[in-house]
């Protein structure tokens, strides 16, 4: 068993003993939840401690049990990337985007502050429908098997819902790239630039620009989200990586802070947006 395999079921563990401690009727003990399961003692231990692998049929009972049904998008996502933290783009579409974004909305509604980096494309959280369309209907076509791409654009909206909570705080850097990028008809383009324009003054949104004439500091590459400080997702063309280990999460933060000493703010950065959404309408 690799090590990232057992850390990745120490910290499922630990997320189910957190589970057992926040149950709204009142904290469980580990023989309380063992009763209620009619499980013997010894296996919610193991569990907890990463000392045995849970299937998605312990994951659902532990949720219920724990009166907390709404969790089990997230346990079975973890679960999903046991393999090095990684889940396979094509294995994860097997059962069509819907579950796959479910387990990220899962993680992204426990959480208060988002750092984000996006190289060549507008991250989820800003995106408008008919972008968020085009650029899941290009990951459609290259993975195959996903056809649900509706609902997943609905799920991405409605993810979006999150900006608007009390609490919360978005930190976006972009390269100008992701500005420019016809991944979508220009006309399409053109409104989602036309979005965060309006986006620069929400509260809950810090938004960075790394402008193509920017003196930069690390290649401005690898798109990734830090949840809170407690979690990496990163994504790759085969698979997007769960990292919760420590050292991955410093590095990713390092990356993300020495990026960000290359983006403009503010007035700049619409200077930024404005210069792009004119390219599209040069006359």
């Amino acid at each position: 068993m690799s090590t990232d395999y057992q850390q990745a079921r120490v910290a499922l563990g630990a997320r189910l003993r957190e589970l057992r401690f926040t149950c709204p009727g009142g904290r469980l003990t580990g023989q309380q939840l063992a009763q209620r399961l009619g499980w013997p003692g010894s296996k919610v231990s193991k569990l907890e401690n990463g000392k045995q692998t849970a299937t998605p049929e312990d994951l659902k009972a532990w949720a219920d049990a724990t009166e907390q049904p709404g969790v089990y998008a997230e346990l079975a996502a973890r679960l999903a990337g046991f393999e090095s933290h990684i889940r396979s783009w094509r294995r994860a579409l097997a059962n069509g985007f819907k579950p796959l974004h479910e387990g990220l909305s899962a993680e992204i509604d426990r959480t208060s502050e988002m750092w984000i980096w996006e190289e060549s494309v507008i991250p989820g959280l800003l995106q408008t429908p008919e972008y968020a369309r085009h650029v899941i209907q290009r990951y459609s076509e290259l993975l195959g098997g996903a056809g649900d791409v509706e609902a997943a654009v609905r799920s991405r909206v409605q993810r979006q819902e999150w900006l608007y909570r009390p609490g919360r705080k978005l930190h976006v850097l972009t390269w100008e790239a992701a500005l420019r990028s016809l991944i979508c008809p220009s006309s399409v383009l053109a409104a989602q630039l036309d979005r965060l324009t309006g986006m620069l003054g929400m509260d809950t949104v810090e938004l960075g620009v790394i402008p193509f004439t920017a003196s930069v500091k690390i290649v401005p590459a690898n798109g990734f989200w830090v949840l809170d400080g407690r979690l990496v997702v990163a994504e790759d063309w085969h698979a997007e990586m769960w990292l919760d280990d420590a050292d991955n999460i410093a590095l990713y933060s390092k990356v993300w802070r020495i990026l960000r000493e290359s983006a403009v703010y503010g007035a700049d950065a619409h200077n930024v947006i404005k210069a792009a959404r004119r390219a599209l309408n040069p006359r």
